[in-house]
């Protein structure tokens, strides 16, 4: 940890983790291994953090998030928790929960209106505004966001010929079923 940051009594940080200049961390917070925190970054009381999750500089994680294992947070992306704030009137029993999932990529500038999961693997774009849940493999750009397609765990967008679809890149296979969901396809032959 930088000199600079504050790491509050009663917040737990797991080994390996990086906290860069000028962070603070607040009371009850949870941060997994391996984890890396750019510099101004604020993670408020309670937060939960799974392990090497990347928090690039200027974001703040307030209370209501969780981000789960190998996210990664674009630089000065923005999180809410309250979706109707007025600073005469208190909110804090208001807080929405958050839920990033496992792997899931958050581009610069973009902002998550509280109350939504983002999925496993997904990718929103730089300046996306999320304002609805967005499924696991979504590629998710614009304002407010929209679904245009879908992205592997690799990082390379998808193009699916009917139901299926492979990595160019890393050769990955997936499988879009009838309600839209897309995941990972380890079998022979399509089983829905």
């Amino acid at each position: 940890m930088h000199k600079s940051s504050i790491v509050d009594d009663g917040a737990r940080i797991g080994k390996g983790t990086k906290i860069w200049h000028f962070s603070h961390v607040c009371s009850g917070a949870k941060i997994g291994e391996d984890c890396r925190i750019g510099q101004n970054v604020y993670i408020g009381p309670n937060v939960l953090i799974g392990n090497n999750v990347k928090i690039q500089n200027n974001v703040s994680v307030y209370e209501g998030v969780i981000l789960e294992d190998d996210v990664f947070c674009g630089p000065s992306m923005v999180f809410t928790n309250v979706l109707n704030p007025r600073s005469a009137i208190s909110r804090r029993d208001e807080f929405k929960k958050t839920i990033v999932k496992k792997e899931a990529t958050i581009g610069a500038n973009a902002t998550i209106v509280c109350g939504y999961t983002i999925g496993k693997c997904a990718f929103l774009g730089a300046g996306t505004v999320v304002t609805k849940d967005v499924p696991d493999y979504g590629l998710v750009m614009g304002v407010p966001g929209r679904l245009i397609g879908y992205i592997c765990e690799c990082g390379i967008r998808l193009s699916f010929d009917k139901d299926f679809a492979t990595c160019g890149a890393c050769s990955k296979r997936y499988v879009k079923s009838d309600d839209g969901a897309v995941k990972e396809y380890k079998g022979k032959r399509c089983r829905r």
